[in-house]
């Protein structure tokens, strides 16, 4: 069973598919047509090839000819343009390869998690905005002030990340909003306090610091394709989103309301204006993947925070 990163990616792969079919049924109607008796009438098939050329391919010219109009194309100026310099130097100008008949094109689509994507596997901003909710280890150390750049809050007796500051350890490491943090040196944090962590961190040493992570467990990415006036299809507002356009992107993929906006295509949005999402949100290209979150779960991640280290959040967009 195949799996999509969105209602979009599924529909063109279901139909690059059938295509296939079709063109697999008329290339064996055709053969069976041609195993056929002389004698026997050929039988009446709705895939009978029509009476032009599917592919039609220019004739190729004789070599003499063009040697004779032209004896120095491998040649210009003293440059020679053999296919492995033009390779090297050009690949633009090298003949494009002719698909053999029955093939449907269609680009790559399969992402390295296995989710076929036709329409979105060429979007960056779709592959940094994966949530895995794997475990990984990460290594962090300490800033010159002795921090390592990030607050913690405590939900449900786990720990969560809910500010990582821009240029910190804590944003060169990886660490992103809502990742929860199960172990700091190799002790459990485990129904700690937001306090205790944070004095466990405080006592660490300078470097090395080691902590088991796993990836966001409350939050999920949506793929979204804009249409042709450029939306996707929802209205937010203070970062949550509050409607859905009948018909939209967003509706068709199962984009909620009452959940909060966290990331525009990998990158964090947390802390900033709604203004700011929606010039974001416009400057990406045809594809858009958003990370959600429940909005009562944000709430309490940012409740008794101070709006002044809230604009120190990292936004910086996340390698590949």
């Amino acid at each position: 069973m195949s799996l999509y990163p969105s209602l979009e990616d599924m529909k063109v792969d279901q139909m690059g598919r059938a295509q296939a079919q079709m063109m697999s049924e008329a290339m064996r109607a055709s053969q069976a047509a041609q195993a056929l008796p002389a004698s026997a009438p050929p039988p009446h098939s709705p895939y009978d090839p029509p009476p032009y050329p599917l592919h039609p391919t220019h004739p190729e010219q004789p070599k003499g000819e063009l040697e004779i109009l032209y004896p120095a194309l491998d040649e210009y100026m003293g440059l020679e343009f053999t296919q492995d310099i033009i390779a090297a130097n050009m690949p633009e100008y090298l003949p494009v390869a002719q698909r053999p008949p029955g093939t449907v094109a269609m680009p790559a689509s399969v992402m390295p998690s296995g989710v076929v994507a036709p329409l979105s596997g060429m979007s960056a901003g779709l592959h940094r905005a994966q949530v895995t909710n794997a475990i990984r280890e990460v290594t962090v150390c300490k800033d010159g002030e002795g921090k390592v750049g990030m607050r913690v809050k405590a939900i449900n007796k786990g720990i969560f990340v809910c500010l990582v500051k821009k240029h910190s350890p804590a944003a060169l490491a990886g660490l992103r909003f809502g990742d929860q943090v199960l172990q700091v040196q190799g002790v459990t944090v485990a129904g700690y306090t937001m306090e205790k962590v944070h004095d466990l961190l405080r006592k660490s040493p300078h470097n090395g610091i080691q902590l088991a992570v796993r990836d966001r467990p409350f939050e999920r990415s949506v793929t979204l394709h804009k249409d042709s006036t450029g939306h996707i299809g929802f209205q937010f507002k203070d970062g949550e989103v509050t409607a859905l356009v009948k018909d939209s992107s967003a509706a068709r993929n199962g984009l909620l309301t009452d959940h909060h906006l966290l990331e525009v295509n990998g990158q964090n949005v947390v802390g900033l204006k709604d203004k700011d999402v929606s010039a974001l949100i416009s400057e990406c290209g045809q594809v858009v993947t958003v990370t959600v979150m429940p909005g009562f779960v944000y709430k309490h991640m940012m409740k008794h925070m101070a709006t002044a280290l809230v604009k120190f959040m990292d936004h910086s967009i996340p390698d590949l």
